[in-house]
């Protein structure tokens, strides 16, 4: 199976909570490579909490970047540079691997690259996530329409939330499949994930089987 690369319409519309959900249902390991911020704790520590299995369900950062900013700028600050080579070279093998990335595609990651870059590099396939919030379905459409302009393999939307009553029609309008819809949960514990996971099983196995 090719990597699984979860990525959203922008920032905090849910990749996390999707990210695990879809790690739970694979049975596969979690990898974010880059992180950017973590005060309040990593998104793979978020995710280890909630899934079952152990260490061996989580892949290692490649760069843990302390300032919660766009990741160019964060390395930036520690005399970093992102190299999506490394972090080629550093992709876990061996199951299933779902990889969350770091906001939506167009985030750099240095001078040159973003997060796009990082998809096709990994060759691997993409779940979109999109939020219900004013301006979504743009935000949905140009997320989708640069996925095509770029050659992205897409596997298909979850959408994360409260009901839009537009899905179909971003689905319709983006012509990119619907895998799912995960409800709104104030608190996603390790039973809302494994519930959640449970109950997707079926069609994510279904899409990623093709």
């Amino acid at each position: 199976m090719r990597p699984i690369f979860i990525t959203g319409i922008g920032t905090d519309v849910g990749k996390t909570v999707i990210a695990a959900i879809v790690t739970e249902s694979l049975g596969a390991v979690y990898w974010k490579p880059v992180q950017a911020g973590f005060d309040q704790g990593t998104d793979t520590e978020w995710v280890g909490a909630r899934i079952s299995g152990g260490p061996e369900r989580l892949a290692k950062e490649v760069y843990k970047l302390r300032l919660p900013a766009s990741p160019h700028i964060a390395a930036r600050e520690e005399d970093v540079v992102i190299s999506l080579d490394k972090i080629a070279n550093e992709m876990p093998s061996g199951r299933p691997l779902v990889i969350e990335g770091a906001g939506g595609l167009l985030v750099p990651l240095n001078e040159r690259e973003f997060v796009l870059d990082l998809v096709r590099r990994l060759d691997a396939r993409v779940i979109l996530v999109s939020r219900n919030y004013l301006g979504s379905i743009n935000h949905s459409l140009l997320t989708a329409a640069v996925c095509k302009t770029y050659g992205l393999d897409l596997a298909g939307w979850i959408f994360n939330g409260e009901p839009s009553g537009y899905e179909d029609e971003i689905v319709a309008w983006s012509g990119v499949r619907k895998i799912g819809a995960v409800p709104a949960a104030t608190s996603p514990d390790r039973a809302f994930v494994r519930h959640e996971a449970a109950r997707l099983q079926p069609e994510i196995l279904r899409t990623f089987s093709r």
